[in-house]
């Protein structure tokens, strides 16, 4: 089988998140079962056009980009034209079986220029996200999102990542019957050592997030400024980069919190694994989710999470009571990691309850369900194009 992915970024995009790590794991897995695979993708300083990645000596994925944040669209719309007369980027998947059209907000619309039949990729509807980008391009995207794009894909496979965010595409048009639930899998914690904490009476508050205005990480910072009087000992380490990080930064010099949070930036998976090791509470008050990987992670460290019930996501990767708290205000995101701080036996015994749930999930079985899903699309479509021959 030949398959095209079309997302926006790549992990190794400066704006990459968890929503690509999702999709290159699919592609891996794909690669690693013989088929063909190609992430297109666009391009960012330092990247290349053209990149095999995968496992020394192993199956590859080869990796096309092309455009910037927003030209990546129509680059592969001409990218899936030329295809299908066998010149530009992805001439050699002009006999493409299927596409999955990754809609971040705004999808691909590869129905329209592919020849192969569509599975469209959603995490989570953006409604409260688009405020960022604008009055009128806030209109115009959920307008697509909303509208055009269900209506387009009316005869498409949707897949996307918990029943929460199933729901919201329910609402808005997409039929059920063509809607499938893939949730994420996680990577095994790496043998590495993990050092002993330095200092024991410290509890390490994490966020592992993209530094983004929806992340609403000024509100892990507000917990931290509410409770340092009480609880001294308190820290904050953010893991993750993006084109917030100044305001962020910023805004904890303004609450003179310079010596209780700490930016790690980007780092690799050893040392990510390293601080969620040492950590006591994981935080995600992100105001939108369509799973929430980093909450698995900290997960496999017996590190519960406290959330929103509004982010949807959420609602699916925590067990509300069970294995973190979700809170439906501020006020209650704080109280809620007050309550962990000043109940360390009850979020200790969460912790244990979300590390045994962690191991639900792999990427081998998010893997497997992606196959299954994509030899049906063919399938479906191979008996679709016969029965409209047969009818001629």
């Amino acid at each position: 089988m030949k398959v095209v992915l079309l997302c926006w970024r790549d992990t190794d995009h400066p704006e990459g998140g968890g929503s690509e790590t999702y999709l290159e794991r699919v592609a891996q897995y794909l690669a690693d079962q013989g088929h063909e695979v190609v992430f297109r993708t666009a391009m960012y300083p330092g990247a290349q056009r053209w990149e095999m990645k995968g496992q020394p000596n192993g199956p590859t994925v080869l990796f096309s980009r092309g455009g910037g944040n927003l030209t990546v669209y129509p680059r592969a719309w001409l990218a899936l034209l030329g295809a299908r007369f066998g010149i530009g980027p992805l001439k050699d998947f002009r006999d493409a079986d299927v596409v999955v059209d990754t809609q971040n907000g705004v999808p691909f619309f590869a129905s329209i220029f592919a020849a192969a039949p569509t599975v469209v990729l959603t995490h989570h509807c953006h409604r409260e996200q688009w405020s960022v980008a604008g009055p009128f391009l806030s209109r115009l995207g959920w307008f697509i999102e909303s509208r055009i794009s269900p209506w387009v894909h009316r005869a498409s496979r949707w897949v996307t990542v918990s029943a929460p965010s199933a729901d919201e595409l329910v609402e808005l048009g997409v039929p059920a019957g063509q809607l499938d639930i893939v949730r994420n899998g996680v990577d095994p914690v790496p043998h590495v050592p993990f050092l002993p904490d330095a200092n024991k009476d410290t509890v390490h508050l994490v966020t592992l997030s993209r530094l983004v205005p929806h992340k609403q990480l000024e509100h892990a910072m507000n917990a931290v400024a509410g409770l340092r009087n009480r609880h001294p000992n308190i820290r904050l380490d953010i893991i993750g980069d993006g084109w917030w990080a100044k305001n962020l930064r910023e805004y904890a010099r303004e609450l003179g919190m310079e010596g209780l949070v700490r930016f790690h930036g980007h780092v690799s998976e050893e040392m990510k694994h390293r601080i969620l090791e040492h950590a006591d509470l994981h935080v995600m008050p992100s105001r939108k989710e369509g799973w929430g990987l980093a909450v698995v992670e900290a997960a496999q460290h017996a590190v519960p999470t406290v959330g929103y019930s509004s982010s949807a996501g959420l609602r699916d990767s925590v067990v509300d009571g069970t294995t973190g708290l979700l809170a439906g205000s501020e006020g209650g995101f704080i109280n809620a990691v007050e309550w962990m701080m000043d109940h360390p036996e009850q979020r200790v015994e969460m912790g244990r309850a979300a590390q045994e749930r962690a191991a639900q999930f792999s990427w081998e079985a998010t893997g497997q369900a992606w196959e299954r899903i994509l030899f049906d699309a063919t399938a479906r479509s191979a008996t679709h194009s016969s029965t409209g021959r047969g009818q001629k």
